[in-house]
């Protein structure tokens, strides 16, 4: 009986499956964004996601831990350094999988898989804020500017 054995075998035996696996959270660590298809990206995050939550404790037995699954050294050392220091306060929920289609040549839905806090394009900017395209004026800034041309044009005709 197969009861509890909820994971996707992605079509390998358990060895080929846990060094591929290895071998894209290598990948992932190193590169902090990954094209892959849309199983091995949902695998990958039920592989990768307690990796990291061990290397938020910066301790010779989880170091020992995470480097006997990704046999690695300098994504070690890249997880425990850069990583660990950007997600320390998050909870969970590290990796974002957004989907990009199907490949045109077998129909298989593709995606990639990335760190939440190392997208500069989706990172929420608080300092920022977006231009609407709702109303004709652009706003208190654009008023004063218009105003202080409207005053400059005024001068210069008065001369």
């Amino acid at each position: 009986m197969r009861h509890n054995k909820k994971f996707n075998h992605l079509g390998r035996k358990a060895a080929h499956r846990d060094a591929m696996l290895a071998n894209m959270a290598i990948s992932l660590i190193m590169h902090k964004r990954i094209t892959t298809t849309l199983p091995k990206a949902k695998a990958l995050r039920k592989y990768v996601e307690p990796l990291i939550t061990k290397s938020k404790t910066d301790t010779t037995e989880s170091r020992r831990v995470v480097f006997s699954y990704l046999q690695n050294k300098y994504a070690i050392k890249e997880l425990f350094g850069d990583i660990s220091a950007k997600i320390a306060n998050r909870p969970g929920g590290y990796t974002r999988i957004i989907k990009l289609g199907i490949r045109p040549s077998d129909a298989t839905p593709m995606a990639f898989i990335e760190f939440v806090d190392y997208d500069e394009n989706m990172a929420k900017d608080a300092g920022k804020k977006k231009a609407t395209r709702r109303s004709r004026r652009g706003g208190k800034k654009a008023t004063e500017a218009a105003t202080v041309a409207e005053a400059e044009v005024v001068a210069e005709s008065a001369e």
